[in-house]
């Protein structure tokens, strides 16, 4: 089986075609690089499938570490560094027998090694190199927070009583425990795919939060003590005023995880028993901008946001609550409309990606610079497309609008419920009627919705009538449902990731002559859905018959009284 080429199982086993095979040798030639590899980077097979080829063609078993309860004695075996060097993780230890997933098992060096330095046999598994260096992060992680931990306690165990006397004074915020702490703690969160990081004193402990798929997780708790130094530490990283503690602050800083620049925008505002913290991880432009389809547009929805950006002047908004996506949205779009032809201008605050062939401009009130302001200058450096990150004020709506009639393309964001009630949201800022109907091309609103975690989600049948409403069926239908304490590839909550739902409505000659009339939301609503608008309520509802999401995620996203 070793002399059988890599090419050749693969083939058999249905993963790549005859065509796929010879592309990929050509290329080989020229590059010297291994076949496998070749064929990983031109896309015709999976890093799962190129491994389980490889576990056949050299007898060695192949091990999904994503599924794979890791034990925490056999990991010790291996230091950190050892395991990040050669990329291997100890995963298991049977019969004096210390099983290591590796993604070249065929080093047999690597193993001498590891003999060496455990006093134990090793006994090699194949995984993908992707899935090991997640486990070294998630799990050594881990590790390091509860040595972080003990730190910590001992640290303060011993002097308690002065901690709370000085207050968290200067000499205290270089202490190696807190620096780590602060620093475990965002490296976690990172590696966790936490979108924010919540730290809140209360009179008996510290609580420390991440917001993972938009949930909130507990993950950790201090020492009321060490509650000053954590936030003193994390002023200092923000560039924030260590002295003021009794009015909100902001910061901005950043830090480099697992070769990725994160930025972080913290915030602070004082509590009852301290200054609660929030850290948000901004998505950064190490990762490229994502294309609409890759957050969940449907290709129905696609066409019609389609009709929307190929007007060349006109006001688009995406609109939906906190958190539900909206400044990703609107970067995706501006991906797809960024040409070396086209001069782009965004007004933002903060600037939260930064996109190549883009001017952005980062807003600041202290100095001046409000988004009216910033949107009248910008409006005299010739754009063709104007991006402002939030229409906040009937000022803002204005210029917006007026940019929009002087044959600009104006992407933004306006906090409203569902489309229609947009358009009455921009009349009740003061903008006339029948300058929103002259200017607006288009509406999406949006909201996130938990995806199911395809390993332990269940199969359960809805008889409940009004439930069976909510979807719009008469008879009992098949629908899934998470699985209550999950499973390890979930962080147990039962679900796996995020996707939006859109509702969009494109702005036609009966549209524009509804809001001219200054008609209700409910009209304007009406004629929508004779347009082709598919509500929120529609697409969740195919997620939920899909068996992608629950009937508890269709409630939370759109159900009204």
């Amino acid at each position: 089986m070793k002399n059988v080429p890599i090419g050749q199982i693969l083939l058999e086993n249905g993963y790549i075609t005859k065509q796929h095979l010879e592309e990929a040798l050509v290329k080989q030639k020229d590059s010297g690089k291994k076949l496998g590899d070749m064929l990983l980077e031109l896309g015709f097979v999976s890093e799962t499938q190129l491994a389980q080829a490889l576990s056949q063609r050299l007898k060695v078993p192949f091990i999904d570490l994503t599924t794979t309860k890791i034990e925490g004695e056999a990991v010790k075996k291996i230091p950190e560094a050892v395991a990040k060097k050669n990329t291997v993780i100890a995963f298991k230890i049977n019969n004096g027998r210390l099983y290591v997933a590796t993604n070249d098992p065929v080093n047999f060096y690597i193993f001498e090694e590891l003999k060496i330095q455990t006093g134990m046999e090793i006994h090699a598994m194949l995984a993908t190199k992707s899935s090991i260096l997640e486990a070294i992060g998630k799990v050594y992680s881990a590790n390091q927070v509860s040595n972080v931990m003990n730190d910590i306690d001992k640290e303060y165990d011993a002097d308690e009583a002065l901690m709370a006397e000085d207050d968290g004074s200067e000499e205290r915020i270089d202490n190696a425990p807190v620096v780590k702490l602060v620093n475990t703690i965002i490296e976690s969160a990172y590696r966790d795919g936490a979108s924010d990081i919540h730290i809140e004193p209360f009179k008996d402990r510290t609580r420390i939060r991440y917001r993972i798929d938009g949930e909130c997780v507990e993950k950790m708790a201090v020492k009321p003590a060490v509650h000053n130094s954590i936030i003193t530490r994390i002023k200092i990283l923000g560039g924030m005023n260590i002295a003021e503690k009794r009015i909100p602050l902001d910061g901005r800083s950043s830090a480099v995880i697992d070769g990725v620049n994160q930025d972080l925008r913290i915030s602070t505002i004082p509590t009852v028993f301290g200054e609660k913290c929030v850290i948000r991880l901004l998505a950064t432009g190490d990762e490229k901008a994502r294309k609409i389809t890759d957050l969940g547009m449907t290709d129905y929805n696609y066409e019609m946001f389609k009709q929307i950006i190929r007007c060349p002047n006109g006001v688009m908004l995406v609109t939906g609550p906190t958190g539900s996506g909206k400044s990703t949205t609107l970067y995706a779009t501006l991906g797809e409309l960024s040409k070396p032809n086209v001069n782009i201008v965004t007004a933002e605050d903060p600037v939260e990606k930064k996109i190549d062939g883009v001017n952005q401009c980062q807003m600041n009130e202290k100095a001046g610079m409000t988004f009216a302001a910033a949107l009248r200058s910008i409006l005299r450096q010739d754009p063709d497309i104007v991006m402002v990150g939030e229409i906040r004020d009937g000022e803002t709506a204005d210029i917006a609008i007026r940019a929009a009639i002087t044959g600009h393309l104006v992407l933004s964001t306006l906090h409203t419920n569902d489309a229609a009630s947009t358009i009455l949201r921009l009349v009740d800022m003061g903008v006339a009627p029948y300058m929103v109907a002259s200017s607006l091309v288009g509406v999406i609103a949006q909201r996130l919705v938990k995806l199911l975690c395809p390993e332990c989600r269940e199969k359960i049948t809805l008889t409940d009538p009004a439930d069976l409403k909510l979807v719009g069926k008469d008879t009992p239908v098949d629908i899934y449902q998470h699985h209550i304490g999950g499973c390890r590839a979930c962080h147990n909550t039962g679900y796996k990731g995020r996707t939006a739902i859109h509702e969009i409505i494109v702005s036609t000659n009966d549209i524009k002559e509804l809001i001219a009339k200054n008609a209700t939301a409910e009209e304007i609503g009406i004629q929508a859905r004779k347009n082709g608008t598919r509500l929120l309520r529609d697409n969740v509802t195919e997620m939920v018959l899909d068996g992608r999401t629950t009937m508890d995620e269709l409630v939370k996203a759109t159900y009204t009284v």
